[in-house]
């Protein structure tokens, strides 16, 4: 069985390029599924199952007022994947730090080895 997770769902749509467009053009504030379809070379339906998939995951909401729907960006969701991303991306650097001063520790002793083999085939 596969749980899926908002975060999960927030990045499998984020996956899609055509989604994250719809994305980057809601950031100028609410569109119709209409408007957004222009935009791209496939069928209204089609645009608007990408809309679906990003609202599933939580990053677009759908406003029907009369006949038209407003779909604008829900930024919760985005702050999560990227206070996610942020604490990876600090775990990460974390353990590069690490590796470094591993790394310039074992250069260290290398170098005082050598220079202590050197020092005795000199005697």
């Amino acid at each position: 069985m596969i749980v899926k997770d908002r975060l999960s769902e927030a990045f499998a749509a984020l996956a899609d390029p055509t989604r994250r467009d719809i994305l980057n053009r809601l950031r100028s504030g609410p569109l119709t599924v209409s408007e957004l379809a222009r935009n791209y070379p496939m069928s209204r339906p089609a645009v608007s199952q990408h809309v679906s998939v990003l609202e599933k995951a939580g990053l677009v909401a759908r406003d029907r007022r009369s006949q038209w729907t407003d779909c604008s960006l829900e930024p919760a969701s985005l702050n999560e994947a990227a206070a996610w991303i942020e604490q990876q991306r600090a775990e990460w650097n974390e353990r590069f730090d690490f590796l470094e001063e591993h790394l310039k520790a074992t250069r260290e002793r290398s170098d005082d080895t050598d220079d202590e083999r050197k020092g005795e085939t000199r005697d």
